[in-house]
């Protein structure tokens, strides 16, 4: 933000609008203290909560969860930790940006939302459980590895939900029904986020109902699909030969 804000200034001089040197510096050492300051006041549930939050909306999008928290991160709506700041460099989020670009609608087509599932498994729980790893571990090595189990753990539950409810929803002929799932998780990811940056303590209770919703809701739908696998390859598979 202080690089930000001396390009502002260096524009304006540009401009005619001249401010000494002094000025300058002694502004962009305000707003960089300030963003420091904000981050070093992030006491423990909040950082619990935001690595909690970055773990569990990383198994359902991970590419907008590190460009909402990176561009939140880069405005100064919230402030980041150390070991989360790169994700407001600006390639990075270019990057995310545009593979959040991508996701957006390929997971609203039937059938490439499963296979972009599927791809997308094996980045997006190590990714859940580094960023949370990331808002922990800053002074730590072992806060690092609570918040590498936590994150890893919560994208794991995520992902699981998400692509067993997805299957589930892939069964049926009519595409509204996939798209509104979607359009659900990506309101629930900007949910998470918000009410982990706000509301440490309340999304602390709805993290644990959640989880143990998705729990339920897997094993549920699990035995769903099984069942429903079996009955196609009954369905499809040559039946006894009958004796002339």
């Amino acid at each position: 933000m202080d690089a930000l804000w001396t390009s502002i200034i260096t524009w304006l001089q540009s401009l005619g609008l001249s401010a000494g040197a002094g000025v300058v510096g002694e502004v962009g050492a305000q707003v960089g203290e300030g963003v420091s300051a904000a981050a070093n006041h992030l006491d423990m549930p909040s950082l619990l909560a935001l690595a909690a939050a970055l773990g569990w909306a990383s198994g359902f999008r991970l590419y907008a969860v590190v460009f909402i928290v990176g561009l939140a991160g880069w405005i100064g709506w919230i402030p980041l930790p150390s070991g989360l700041q790169v994700l407001q460099h600006p390639a990075l989020l270019a990057a995310s940006g545009a593979l959040l670009f991508v996701e957006f609608f390929a997971d609203k087509i039937p059938g490439l939302d499963s296979l972009w599932d599927m791809v997308n498994s094996l980045i997006r729980i190590p990714a859940g459980a580094a960023l949370a790893a990331g808002a922990l571990g800053a002074d730590s090595s072992t806060m690092a590895i609570v918040g590498a189990l936590l994150g890893g753990s919560l994208a794991a539950t995520a992902q699981a939900a998400k692509t067993t409810t997805r299957a589930a929803i892939n069964t049926s002929p009519e595409p509204f029904s996939n798209v509104a799932m979607s359009l659900v998780e990506d309101g629930l990811v900007v949910g998470i986020v918000w009410l982990a940056a706000n509301e440490p303590l309340i999304f602390a209770g709805v993290v644990i109902v959640a989880v143990l919703v998705m729990w339920v809701v897997t094993w549920l739908l699990f035995k769903f699909l099984r069942a429903a696998f079996r009955r196609l390859r009954a369905l499809f598979s040559p039946g006894p030969l009958k004796e002339a």
